[in-house]
């Protein structure tokens, strides 16, 4: 039988194919060790080649829960991915570390707001995209994990990147610029400066928010610079003095909302110099990982 060593050497990848499949580090966890059990019982003489023998069931998983979720979704309102804290952080103690190697295509692929577009592809077509783009697996080797034909799989991944290129923008600052637009979009609705809440978002700007029903939250987006103010000045001000702690996030910058009575996190898109797009997750089920590393208000 196989042991753990072999996939803890591979556990870092694998928990990214897992989490950008399914958007959740607790399912992602799951997967892996759901693979684990499937792992050990497979006789050591049968695979030579271990990473690629645990991707296939990793990614075959996940595609499985995929599936599941789709035929039985009865979630609440906007479903949005778990927010993950990535890089070094001593506020965030346990942080995913992402390869300072990767490319900006491999880093986008864990950002809030392409995990969120991936929502709408079939499941294949995501696998596919991920496999490919975000860790540059050949297709061959992409074949054999989902069993489908090289040829089959080139489109697919074509499939999936018209219907990503379609619905996303570029993001294009420097992580400073990214979190610094983070800062002044967050401290001006705290404060009220409704002018320079105005000045950072694009005219055309959408916010999500995702309180899964168990807290409360926009359950349809909402469009427009005036009606985002308006909702932004309304949740973070009325006197409830957040404590707003900038943390890195799914590869770009975000911040942790601390209230008295509960956390929100945010995640933002950003088209040349201006927001284009917010992510407001406050479901508490989502927020395990970070809940209690950030103290609230006194």
């Amino acid at each position: 039988m196989n042991g753990l060593a072999e996939l803890q050497a591979h556990r870092s990848m694998l928990f990214g194919v897992a989490y950008r499949l399914l958007g959740s580090k607790t399912d992602a966890d799951d997967v892996l060790q759901d693979a684990y059990l499937r792992w050990r019982g497979v006789p050591v003489d049968q695979v030579r080649e271990p990473r690629r023998y645990l991707t296939r069931i990793v990614t075959r998983l996940a595609i499985d829960r995929m599936r599941d979720r789709q035929r039985r979704e009865s979630y609440v309102g906007t479903w949005l991915p778990e927010p993950l804290p990535t890089g070094s952080s001593a506020v965030l103690p346990g942080a995913v570390q992402l390869d300072p190697l990767d490319s900006v295509e491999q880093r986008d692929t864990i950002a809030t707001a392409t995990l969120y577009l991936m929502e709408r592809l079939d499941p294949l077509e995501r696998a596919v995209f991920v496999l490919r783009t975000a860790f540059e697996l050949p297709y061959a080797e992409i074949a054999d994990i989902v069993e489908r034909s090289e040829e089959h799989c080139r489109q697919l991944h074509r499939r999936a990147s018209r219907r990503l290129a379609e619905d996303r923008r570029r993001f294009t600052p420097s992580r400073q610029e990214h979190a610094q637009l983070v800062e002044r979009f967050l401290r001006a609705a705290r404060d009220g400066d409704l002018a320079t809440l105005r000045d950072v978002l694009h005219d055309d700007v959408v916010t999500w928010s995702d309180g899964g029903g168990k807290v409360k939250a926009a359950r349809n987006e909402i469009v427009g610079a005036e009606r985002v103010v308006r909702f932004f000045a309304g949740i973070l001000g009325r006197n409830r003095n957040p404590v707003i702690t900038g943390v890195e996030l799914n590869g770009t910058p975000g911040a942790v909302v601390a209230y008295q009575d509960g956390l929100q996190v945010v995640t933002v898109a950003v088209t040349e110099d201006r927001i284009s797009a917010v992510f407001l997750v406050s479901n508490p089920d989502k927020l395990t990982p970070i809940r209690g590393a950030v103290a609230p208000s006194s």
